[in-house]
């Protein structure tokens, strides 16, 4: 049997991941939630030093960088108010970074986010952050719509274990792969790690 080709290629419409001199940096949702918090992710601190990685390559460039922050519920999952709401201290924004606050996974639904790329002037996006299968997958769909190029670095992504509809677990490890392929197969362009981009 051959290996089967992603619907990018069959369609004639995929193309190459983007380097972080040609792109806007998107860091979804790098929110203390998944560190300590209820959510909390097994593969968090290996995708945090990825993001910082592509933060760090970013701003030596002077390259436009996009943090979202996800405003959940007061007294519960990500309190805008309470510490698990904030920013990962290590990938917080500097002053002039641009901010973008949702209330949904998908990123672009009842926000700036759209306007706030336009102005970056970049086709081309760099996504990373949290959680795969909601917030990074939603946004980076959502992406296509508005014409957008998406380069999605798997390493620097992560997400957690989900319970299945028989009751059992999906592990983090395989809803991330699985996200991941499916991402890349109509979506995005995927590369394993930061360092590829850099």
């Amino acid at each position: 049997m051959s290996q089967p080709l992603s619907m990018l290629k069959i369609s004639g419409r995929g193309y190459p991941p983007a380097s972080i001199r040609q792109s806007t940096l998107l860091i979804i949702d790098a929110q203390e939630e998944y560190r300590s918090g209820v959510l909390a992710l097994p593969e968090l601190d290996a995708a945090v030093a990825q993001i910082r990685m592509l933060l760090d390559a970013a701003r030596n460039l002077g390259q436009p960088i996009v943090h979202v922050r996800h405003l959940g519920v007061h007294g519960g999952l990500l309190d805008p108010q309470g510490p698990r709401g904030q920013f990962l201290p290590e990938l917080a924004p500097l002053p002039g970074e641009v901010v973008v606050e949702k209330r949904m996974p998908n990123a672009f639904a009842g926000t700036e986010l759209h306007d706030r790329l336009q102005a970056c002037g970049r086709l081309d996006i760099i996504v990373c952050g949290f959680m795969t299968h909601s917030s990074v997958s939603t946004t980076v769909r959502a992406a296509k719509d508005y014409g957008y190029r998406c380069t999605l670095v798997d390493a620097a992504c992560a997400t957690r274990d989900i319970p299945t509809p028989e009751s059992g677990v999906l592990s983090a490890r395989d809803l991330h792969r699985v996200e991941i392929a499916a991402l890349g197969d109509n979506f995005a362009a995927v590369v394993s790690q930061a360092q590829a981009l850099i």
